[in-house]
């Protein structure tokens, strides 16, 4: 190895003429070690430009090798960050989700697993259809290009992803899959079409999911108010897997527990039954059905009567209502101005007894509470509650009583239920519900009242096309899937309007059946992209395969997803929906794991300052505002402004573009930045001061120290008292930092600022090591190289170089790491056996510091107090004091390991203690 040079500035005299030209040659064009074999002492602007622009490169080409090949012998590690959709530009919360996965990964490297890190670009949707119409492009035009630049932006940013198994579910490659896997669904009986009162968003054109709608009642993504529409849709049955999803929350214990009971909360108590009521209304070959639930599905039998909500998707049916008497008709439409109970003059058919139940409209509160809107019908069981009773009674109807008993689950007996008649409530209810189940045209089993099946279809363009062919004689049939993908058509311009854009491609459109062969037309809705972006995890695992979405066992060596990484905003939508859809995989035997991601971090949101003029709610952008007085106030008008921290957002003018960043402060220092100071699960607010308070410059100091020291003649190792001192405290303090760095990343909320915090905290240790300590010491060297290693996760580009700068030093003492490789590629630090122990040592409960004290004194509480009596601590804290007693613990917990404690009680106001924290 080249011998190391050190950059020395001349202490006196003129250099020589040669001595000059190369000392200013290199003061104006600055060259790093990796490239000149000279160390440059100094880290500033121009070094680290020198040193990202050297590394950024060869880190790319360290990532292209570690394409993930299953290894027999390394376990497995599935890091996997929720995918961007390509908007134009990365934004902060991008950096901040993307470095914690890329920390994650590498550490998890370092540790010898095997790591899947891989990328892709939820591609498809509204965003990228309405900026292509507003530029007067294609939509795969701008998302492409997007995608290219921000392909671009993450690789700036030194993410070390599996790009070899980049996914895009805009590509035919993808969706066919998605397809796929729709086709496997509606063959199941899982997916089916529609009408249904559906949220109509009036600025984006399309129908939105329930989940999509926030509680003012206003779009998740354009803010509009939601309207009400009657249109014929696409669903997915999940209510067939609600109980299931509720019940598997309690096989994931590394989810916040907050996500858990947000989508238990949502899905709502799945022990009651859905049933199917067919109408007994005359519209020739067409009929009716009536799912309705009840959460007494034990008492079925006692079915009397049906009442339907004013605002009951068969109220707004031309075809319904046109089967009532006009006189009916009449009094629905003055229901929003007196409470009244309207017998409609139809029945339903029982679905167990084939009894004619009568159909009621009802506003009345005892029947619809104003906050159960998601209830669209009642199923009338008198013998269920005593509201319901009266009802019957008031109306003067028939019931047959099916329960005896005093109200009691477990005492409570049924009668006049057939089969059920004479079973306790409960066992009654499972009873019915596994009936229910075993015959599935009767209804739905285990299903809640506050979750509807998903609304799956869009009437927008870009979007994966339904697989599905509509003939008048076979109905809907799904495409062969030899016939996958159904490619979506190139239009010449899509208008956005409402109507679907595919009735625009007449060739594409006009189709011969796969049953029958007669003329037949493709459904022209295409898939929310929630669907395509709820099993892009599974093609991760097998991203190139042509012949299925993955192969099982590919799946099920890297299946689950060892943690998950992404925003609490996608608890209700994307994170169901994932587990939905692996639910269903799992049942179709394609998959091992029922449950998708086995860690959930979620991280919180990147916040800016915005101003907001009081009396307009105007944004100010920052150059609109006056900051001379101590409250911020508009230029224009002087008037104050609400000052607040919000999401970053362009039309607020508190976002930060990552690109100037990275260029005026470099690409390590934003990485370190977006982490160090709050756990990830908290929202950050956004300062440019923590980018200038930057620690990264004092870490090269100690490199550059480490090499001066070491390549000068005349080393020597003098074991003197007060080598030994901080050599031995230097252990326990390294000890001490890989033990809580290693603990913060396996814990559960993978606490990366404390990370940080702990690294910190040991280079300022070892700033204060002497200079014969930095000569010779083994200790000291091999701290800091573990210093350096566990700093590369965050900081990949300066620590390459540092662990350069340290490799090529004349004397080495430590022998723990190999110097020919990289950084990167280097084992993590372990904690070294030490015969030393930290003893703690508090006054009055007072931490005022820590000595290392021999182990084998662990128990001899004599040994360890004379000890402290004599240290600098003891001297400055202890002396002309009166002790009362002395607490001693062999066995506290300290940082992550084990450390012995000791703990002065004094006489009362005998001496004012000095508060100190420890280091």
């Amino acid at each position: 190895m080249a011998q190391l040079g050190v950059r020395r500035h001349l202490i006196s005299g003129l250099p020589s003429r040669t001595q000059s030209h190369g000392y200013i040659w290199r003061k104006l064009v600055r060259c790093i070690y990796s490239k000149t074999g000279i160390w440059e002492d100094e880290y500033n602007a121009s070094t680290r430009q020198e040193v990202e622009a050297y590394w950024k490169e060869k880190i790319h080409k360290y990532n292209e090798s570690l394409a993930y090949k299953p290894q027999d012998n390394k376990e497995k590690y599935y890091v996997l960050s929720m995918f961007p959709y390509p908007s134009g530009k990365l934004h902060m919360g991008h950096v901040r989700v993307y470095t914690i996965s890329d920390a994650v990964a590498h550490f998890h490297r370092m540790n010898g697993k095997q790591v899947l890190h891989p990328i892709g670009w939820d591609a498809f949707g509204l965003p990228a259809e309405n900026a292509a119409i507003e530029r007067g492009l294609h939509a795969d035009e701008w998302t492409y290009s997007n995608i290219d630049y921000m392909r671009k932006q993450l690789k700036d940013l030194s993410m070390c992803f599996n790009w070899e198994r980049e996914v895009t579910t805009c590509s035919p490659d993808y969706y066919r899959w998605t397809q796929y896997l729709f086709v496997k669904m509606f063959k199941a009986g899982l997916a089916y079409q529609k009408e249904a009162l559906v949220n109509w968003d009036p600025v984006d054109q399309t129908v939105l999911a329930n989940e999509q709608v926030d509680e003012n009642g206003c779009s998740w993504r354009s803010g509009a108010k939601v309207e009400k529409r009657l249109l014929k849709q696409w669903f997915l049955k999940q209510q067939h897997y609600n109980k299931a999803l509720v019940e598997s929350l309690e096989d994931l214990p590394d989810w916040p527990s907050g996500v858990k009971t947000m989508q238990a909360a949502w899905i709502g108590d799945c022990d009651g039954c859905t049933f199917n009521f067919k109408l007994q209304i005359n519209l020739g070959d067409s009929s009716f059905i009536l799912p309705i639930h009840t959460p007494t599905p034990e008492l079925i039998y006692g079915a009397a009567y049906i009442v339907l909500a004013p605002y009951h998707t068969l109220l707004s049916k031309t075809e319904f209502m046109q089967c009532l008497s006009e006189e009916v008709r009449n009094r629905i439409q003055k229901l929003d101005k007196t409470t009244q109970d309207i017998d409609l003059g139809i029945c339903a058919v029982h679905p167990l007894t084939n009894q004619l139940l009568p159909i009621y409209v009802s506003n009345s509160p005892s029947i619809f509470n104003e906050d159960e809107t998601h209830i669209e019908c009642r199923l009338g069981i008198p013998s269920a509650n005593k509201e319901l009773a009266e009802f019957a009674l008031h109306h003067g109807i028939d019931f047959v009583p099916v329960l005896v008993g005093e109200e009691d689950l477990d005492s409570d007996v049924l009668i006049n239920s057939k089969q059920f008649s004479g079973l306790a409530r409960n066992k009654g209810r499972v009873a019915v519900l596994d009936y229910v189940k075993d015959n599935n045209s009767l209804g739905e089993a285990w299903t809640s009242p506050r979750q509807h099946d998903w609304l799956v279809s869009r009437q927008r363009y870009w979007g994966t096309p339904l697989p599905i062919i509509h003939c008048e004689k076979c109905k809907a049939v799904p495409v062969p899937e030899s016939d996958l993908p159904v490619i979506l058509p190139k239009l010449k311009s899509v208008s956005g309007k409402g109507i679907s854009p595919l009735l625009q491609a007449t060739d594409w459109l006009n189709v011969k059946c796969p049953q029958c062969g007669g003329d037949a037309k493709r459904e022209t809705d295409t898939m929310d992209t929630f669907v395509d972006s709820a099993w892009y995890f599974l093609r991760y695992t097998d991203p190139h395969n042509e012949t299925e979405p993955f192969v099982k066992d590919k799946a099920d060596s890297l299946m689950p997803v060892d943690m998950y990484v992404g925003g609490q905003e996608h608890a209700l939508l994307h994170l169901l929906y994932a587990r939905f859809f692996n639910h269903f995989i799992h049942d179709q035997k394609m998959v091992s794991h029922k449950e998708p991601f086995k860690r959930l971090l979620v991280q919180g949101l990147v916040k800016g300052q915005s101003y907001k003029v009081a009396s307009t709610g105007q944004y100010l952008a920052p150059h609109q505002v006056d900051f001379s007085d101590d409250e911020p106030v508009a230029k224009e008008t002087g008037e104050k402004l609400i000052v607040q921290w919000e999401k970053m957002s362009k039309s607020k003018h508190n976002g930060v573009n990552p690109e100037e960043l990275l260029a005026k402060y470099g690409t390590d220092a934003v990485r370190i930045a977006v982490l160090k100071n709050v756990p990830p699960r908290q929202d950050m607010l956004w300062d440019e001061q923590d980018l200038e308070g930057d620690w990264i410059p004092n870490v090269w100091k100690l490199v550059s120290r480490f090499i001066k020291l070491r390549n000068e003649l005349g080393n020597t190792n003098k074991q003197t008292q007060d080598v030994e001192r901080q050599e031995d405290e230097i252990k326990i303090k390294c000890n001490e930092t890989i033990n809580m760095i290693t603990e913060s990343y396996q814990s559960r909320n993978t606490t990366l600022n404390l990370v940080i915090n702990n690294l910190i905290g040991l280079a300022n240790r070892l700033a204060k090591a002497s200079d014969h300590i930095i000569k010779s010491s083994t200790t000291y060297e091999r701290a800091l190289c573990s210093l350096v290693i566990m700093v590369a996760p965050f900081a990949p580009h300066v620590t390459s170089e540092m662990w350069k700068g340290i490799a090529g030093v004349s004397n080495h003492a430590a022998a723990d790491f190999d110097l020919e490789k990289d950084v990167l590629e280097q084992q993590w630090p372990q904690a070294i056996e030490s015969d030393l122990l930290p003893l703690i040592i508090k006054v009055n409960n007072n931490n005022i510091g820590k000595i290392p004290v021999p182990l084998q004194h662990r128990q001899n509480q004599d040994t360890l107090q004379d000890l402290v009596m004599k240290s600098a601590i003891g001297r400055e804290h202890l002396n002309n004091v009166q002790i009362r007693k002395v607490i001693y613990n062999p066995s506290a917990k300290f940082k992550g390991s084990t450390a012995a404690l000791i703990n002065f009680v004094l006489e009362t106001n005998k001496q004012k203690v000095k508060k100190k924290s420890s280091e």
